[in-house]
């Protein structure tokens, strides 16, 4: 047990210590698969966003997103974790994905206008 909190750790229990260190190198691991499996969601929207502009689809799809909404909000649930943090982490995720569809929908916009001569 520490008996200061000047954060050096020089009063830690050594064993502490290395459970501390394997409990943080744990969530480095965890830190590093959450922005891998990001990147490989966001490869996906970025897809959809190109299939939506070609099609001239709305970025954003409401009833979608209710689903989803619905849908990890039981998954947080069962795993234990907080319905109200995975709401609010996947509204985050898909404003970032409805901003990303929007200048993929301007972007085809407009390089599929031809060009005044």
């Amino acid at each position: 047990m520490t008996t200061s909190n000047t954060g050096t750790g020089d009063d830690v229990d050594p064993a502490v210590r290395e459970e501390l260190a394997r409990l943080r190198d744990s969530i480095d691991n965890i830190d590093a698969a959450v922005i891998h499996m990001l990147a490989e969601r966001f490869k996906c929207t970025q897809q959809v966003g190109h299939l939506k502009a070609r099609h001239r689809l709305p970025p954003a799809d409401p009833a979608r997103e209710g689903r989803q909404i619905e849908r990890l909000r039981t998954l947080a649930g069962n795993a234990k974790l907080d319905p109200a943090f995975a709401e609010k982490f996947l509204n985050f995720i898909v404003a970032e994905v409805i901003r990303h569809h929007e200048r993929i929908a301007e972007d085809t916009s407009n390089s599929s206008t031809p060009l005044a001569n």
